[in-house]
C-alpha cells in the first residue's frame, strides 16, 4: 500500500494505493515548507494523516511519497525535511519515506519513466531537466522577486509596477479601481507586508487575462511574460530533443497562448495538466 502526496500553495492532494488501485484520495489545504507557519503545516499533516488512516482502516502504508515545496534534501535537524520525516515517522514508522520537491512531482507526472522537460506554470515557475529516474538540471526560479518568469505572479508583478508608474491604459485601470483598493499605500502593505505577496499578484491574472486579445497593451504584457518565460527559464535546457510538459492551473488556462508563442520560438509544447495529481497515480502505479 502507497501513500501520495502531492502539496500545492492552494490544496494538497493524498492518495492511497493499494496493489495498484487507488482506494482512497482526499484533499486538504496547500503547504509550502520553505515559507509556511509551523503550526499550520503541523495540524495540517495531522488531519491527512488521521484520515488515512481511517480510510485504511487502521492499517498504515508500507510506503509514503509526498511531494510539496521547500523539501530540500538536508541534514540539518531543523530543515523542513527533517522536520518532516519525524512527523511521518511517528505515524508510519515502518514505511519507506521519500520526501521531494514540487518539481519532481511535476517532472514524474508530465515525464513519467521517460526523458524530457517538466515546467510548473501556477503562480510561481520552474523548469528542469528529467532524465526518466532524476533531474539532471534545473534553472533556479528565483521567487517572484527575482524570477518566476512566466507565472501568475510575475504577470501580476510587471502590471502592478507598470500602475503604480502611470503606465497602464486608463480604461484598464479603471476597470482594476473598481475591483481592488488599488491605491499606493494598499499595494506596497500587501506586497512588502502581506502574508501571501505572491499569491496577491497571481490572484490579478484572471482579470489581467480578461483583456487579451481586447487590449493591446494587456496581451503584449502576456505574451511577454511567456516570452521572458521561454527565453530565460526554457531555452537554456533545449540543448537536446526532448518532449516538454506544463503543469500548473494558469498554464493550462493560458495553454493555447503559450502553445502559440512557442511556435514562434521554436518551441513546441507536448503537454499541458493543470495538477501533476493524475500523472503521479500513473507514475506510482507502474514503480
Amino acid at each position: 500500500m502507497k501513500l501520495l502526496v502531492e502539496c500545492g500553495a492552494t490544496k494538497s492532494d493524498w492518495t492511497v494505493l493499494d496493489s495498484g488501485n487507488v482506494r482512497y484520495t482526499f484533499k486538504t489545504e496547500g503547504l509550502n515548507f520553505s515559507s509556511g507557519e509551523d503550526g499550520f503545516i503541523g495540524r495540517t499533516l495531522e488531519q491527512g494523516i488521521l484520515k488515512t488512516l481511517d480510510a485504511c482502516d487502521g492499517q498504515t502504508p508500507d510506503e509514503v511519497f509526498f511531494y510539496a515545496a521547500g523539501l530540500f534534501a538536508s541534514d540539518d535537524e531543523s530543515s523542513p525535511c527533517s522536520k518532516l520525516r519525524k512527523r511521518l515517522a511517528a505515524y508510519f514508522p515502518a514505511a519507506r519515506t521519500e520526501l521531494a520537491d514540487d518539481l519532481l512531482a511535476a517532472a514524474r507526472s508530465v515525464c513519467g519513466n521517460n526523458q524530457g522537460i517538466a515546467c510548473i506554470l501556477g503562480t510561481g515557475s520552474n523548469t528542469c531537466l528529467f532524465n526518466g529516474s532524476r533531474i539532471v538540471r534545473k534553472i533556479p526560479s528565483g521567487g517572484f522577486i527575482l524570477g518566476d518568469e512566466g507565472s501568475a505572479s510575475a504577470l501580476g508583478r510587471v502590471f502592478i509596477s507598470d500602475y503604480i508608474k502611470g503606465l497602464v491604459p486608463e480604461c484598464v485601470a479603471l476597470a482594476f479601481e473598481e475591483k481592488y483598493d488599488m491605491s499606493y499605500a494598499s499595494l506596497v502593505q500587501k506586497i512588502y507586508h502581506g502574508a501571501s505577496p505572491a499569491g496577491f499578484l497571481g490572484s490579478l491574472a484572471p482579470d489581467i487575462l480578461a483583456f487579451y486579445g481586447e487590449n493591446h497593451y494587456m496581451t503584449h504584457l502576456v505574451d511577454s511574460n511567456f516570452r521572458a518565460f521561454i527565453d530565460r527559464s526554457l531555452k537554456p535546457l533545449l540543448s537536446e530533443k526532448v518532449p516538454i510538459g506544463v503543469v500548473g492551473s494558469f498554464g493550462w488556462a493560458c495553454r493555447s497562448i503559450i502553445s502559440e508563442i512557442g511556435k514562434q520560438e521554436g518551441v513546441e509544447f507536448a503537454r499541458f495538466t493543470a495538477s501533476p495529481s493524475a500523472g503521479l497515480i500513473d507514475y506510482h502505479k507502474q514503480a
